[in-house]
């Protein structure tokens, strides 16, 4: 599931990269690299669409049946925090035509950064977190 969620987020910010450097080019981009001209916008802003949810469903399967995950499904709680990424990326590509150099969006947006913090700190307190707890009981005994 880990290998699956990863490479469909890799497809997501690679077709968002290309659709940029599409409407980056416009009639130019055949000049640019011949390859650019198979790929109209209509069929990238789909394969955006169709690769954001796929993710997400897969994310969402991953936490709900990966058998190396914690009992009682709590990784369900950062389900909202990776729809929310998503969604936030989404928007900084069709309002703010970013997606052309993903990291630069990674580091320039505090709402996205601020997401993927809070993503990593749930992850780490929902996958030790009790074992942190159990460790710290039993130095104070």
């Amino acid at each position: 599931w880990l290998y699956l969620c990863t490479v469909l987020l890799a497809l997501f910010l690679a077709v968002a990269k290309r659709r940029h450097e599409v409407l980056l080019l416009e009639g130019l981009a055949a000049n640019h690299r011949r390859t650019l001209d198979d790929y109209p916008v209509p069929l990238l802003d789909a394969l955006l669409q169709v690769t954001a949810t796929a993710t997400i469903m897969a994310y969402s399967l991953y936490t709900f049946s990966a058998p190396n995950l914690p009992d009682g499904h709590r990784m369900m709680l950062t389900i909202p925090f990776v729809l929310y990424g998503i969604f936030r990326y989404l928007y900084l590509v069709y309002r703010r035509d970013l997606g052309g150099m993903p990291e630069q969006v990674l580091l320039d947006d505090r709402p996205l950064l601020g997401v993927i913090i809070a993503w990593g700190l749930l992850m780490l307190a929902l996958l030790y977190g009790t074992d942190l707890l159990q460790g710290g009981a039993m130095q104070l005994r």
